[in-house]
């Protein structure tokens, strides 16, 4: 015997609110992908009319933006570190927290919804370090342009999802199109396949799920900390030359 869904108006009782059909979402984008999501099929895995979803939350795109935040939730680090390291915490915070909810990856960065979750405490913090950092003006700007592409840019790229049919069969015929390389055209990628395949991004035919890239990553943010903290110490630098003068 079929159920039908049960009719829920705001107030009565606690059968629906917004934290349960953000959590209802999540679990269907965790468990069937982003492309499975749609508000009909939240309705039903809550046992609701889908205009009852309306009611707490406003379109699928604040649904998904709310998905965004829930997954995003205390990335920002508590500990009151030197700026660099940090901002090393909130990369590496960032990046665990997404590889929990790998099937979310394509929404941050990717896709402007995203920004409908805005957490004004992780910006509000970033700035500060960065700040604090002697960035000003349109260096602080850069900065903290850098500061999220690194957060989110590795991170996506490293979990980019999978195609959804045929995935074995792709993934064989990739390996062997990577493989099958020839030495005399391209001899530079021959010759660093072995340290390559599977393991880097383009000569892959897994992705981070399977395959964790975290010698990369770790080499990813160190390298742009070291930049950062270099053009921090040229702009003191330059700050105190003009000082003089």
């Amino acid at each position: 015997m079929s159920t039908k869904p049960v009719r829920v108006k705001e107030g009565v009782g606690p059968s629906l609110n917004r934290e349960r059909v953000i959590a209802a979402a999540l679990e269907i984008i965790d468990t069937e992908g982003l492309d499975a999501f749609s508000i009909r099929g939240l309705a039903q895995n809550l046992g609701v009319y889908p205009t009852a979803i309306y009611w707490y939350v406003p379109s699928r795109n604040a649904v998904l933006a709310g998905v965004v935040a829930e997954v995003l939730n205390n990335v920002t680090p508590e500990q009151d570190d030197v700026w660099t390291e940090w901002l090393r915490a909130l990369f590496r915070n960032f990046r665990r927290q997404v590889r929990r909810h790998p099937n979310v990856a394509p929404l941050i960065g990717a896709q402007l919804v995203s920004n409908s979750s805005i957490d004004f405490q992780m910006i509000d913090c970033i700035l500060a370090k960065l700040e604090g950092a002697g960035f000003r003006g349109e260096s602080l700007r850069h900065a903290y342009n850098t500061v999220i592409t690194t957060m989110g840019s590795f991170v996506t790229h490293e979990l980019a999802p999978r195609p959804s049919e045929t995935a074995e069969n792709w993934q064989e015929e990739l390996r062997a199109t990577i493989h099958s390389v020839d030495p005399d055209n391209y001899p530079t990628i021959s010759r660093h396949l072995p340290h390559l395949e599977n393991r880097a991004f383009i000569v892959r035919w897994q992705n981070g799920v399977d395959v964790p890239l975290d010698g990369s990553f770790e080499f990813f943010i160190d390298a742009v900390l070291r930049g950062l903290l270099q053009v921090s110490r040229e702009s003191e630098a330059a700050e105190a030359g003009r000082a003089k003068h």
